[in-house]
């Protein structure tokens, strides 16, 4: 087809090849871990996580970025995990999909024991081999709370990686210190003038790291795998007690389809409810700007955890309070490119007039409520 004749209207189409890729050429010398054949696979197949849960597909990032990290040092990983999800699918007694040495500690001990490990390879002698602690929003942000201060308070030597799904998915959907205002869970209001978690509860636990001014913190989602091994390989690089804040939505407990995983993770991220950034001795060093900020309806709209907002009539009064918290972030960290001042997108995404899911996102992507 000449480009006389081309049809104006005709869409740009767009492929990839690789993981780094410009036009038909492979760039090797920025692959990802993943991508790599001496990938440590330390989560591997066989594990008993739902279709399309984001834990599972960030736990592998961090532990095969981690361990290559440590080899590339000359050293190893040991892992300590808090009871949660992520010990349950993955280890299932007698079998396990860790392909490390692992330990399972009880719901709120996990950085106490990583201590503890940390604490008995110095006095073996060995500086080799690295600590990494993980656990679920329930485990750090609640359970493990105290356990979590006393080791960043100690600048003990664990890098402790946080999933946050925002709720204690395991055992049931209850709400968790990391639950959103507004997002039902089997422990929420579920009827009355306001269902959901209660606005002005919970913790922030990025920020209650930095207070402590460990050497570092960092937020990631699975939405930018890449940038989640970049942080991870560069706090493995690093002694003392390090902080990362993984996003990792649950289809399960949010009630959103298996194959939105990602996507949610990056409206989160665009809308400003999830900032991603880092933080070294307390004060921020990075962040991940927005290129275009969409309204927090496109997020939401996609959970039924939310299905109260949009049905029988709009909340606008409630998705204008969650909209006020997402440009609140966004002036703290300055997330918009090129530093311009945050416009409010409250007045057209309360109507719907803004959003870019259309105004059937709601009817037509959602899991029907049963």
């Amino acid at each position: 087809m000449t480009a006389s004749t081309t049809p104006p209207s005709a869409p740009t189409k767009f492929y990839q090849v690789g993981s780094f890729a410009v036009g038909n050429r492979l760039l090797p010398e920025v692959g990802s871990i993943q991508s790599s054949r001496e990938r440590a696979n330390t989560l591997t197949s066989g594990h008993r996580a739902c279709q399309g849960c984001g834990e599972a597909l960030g736990a592998r990032y961090v532990l095969d970025a981690a361990d290559a990290a440590a080899r590339a040092a000359g050293g190893s990983v040991v892992t300590v995990n808090a009871t949660g999800c992520l010990e349950v699918f993955s280890s299932p007694y007698p079998e396990s999909a860790w392909r490390l040495p692992w330990l399972h500690s009880l719901f709120g001990n996990a950085p106490a024991v990583a201590t503890g490990v940390a604490a008995g390879l110095r006095a073996l002698g060995n500086e080799e081999t690295r600590v990494v602690a993980q656990g679920g929003d329930g485990g750090t942000v609640d359970i493990g709370f105290g356990c979590l201060s006393g080791m960043f308070e100690r600048n003990d030597d664990v890098l402790y990686v946080c999933y946050d799904n925002e709720a204690y998915m395991n055992t049931g959907v209850q709400r968790s210190g990391a639950t959103p205002p507004a997002a039902r869970t089997a422990t929420t209001q579920a009827v009355g003038e306001a269902p959901g978690n209660v606005f002005g509860q919970g913790k922030d636990v990025p920020r209650i790291a930095m207070a402590h001014e460990i050497p570092y913190v960092a937020t990631a989602t699975v939405a930018d795998l890449r940038d989640l091994e970049r942080k991870v390989t560069y706090a493995m690089g690093l002694r003392g007690a390090r902080y990362i804040h993984v996003f990792v939505p649950c289809p399960l407990g949010w009630g959103t389809k298996s194959s939105h995983t990602v996507r949610l993770a990056r409206l989160a991220v665009e809308s400003g409810l999830f900032p991603v950034f880092e933080a070294v001795h307390g004060e921020v060093s990075a962040v991940s700007p927005i290129r275009r900020q969409v309204p927090v309806e496109d997020y939401l709209v996609l959970q039924r955890r939310y299905a109260h907002l949009f049905k029988p009539t709009k909340d606008v009064v409630t998705i204008g309070r969650i909209q006020a918290l997402a440009d609140r972030n966004i002036r703290r960290y300055g997330l918009l490119s090129h530093g311009e001042e945050v416009t409010p997108v409250l007045p057209d995404s309360a109507t719907g007039a803004s959003s870019t899911l259309g105004a059937r996102a709601d009817l037509n992507d959602a899991p029907k409520e049963d």
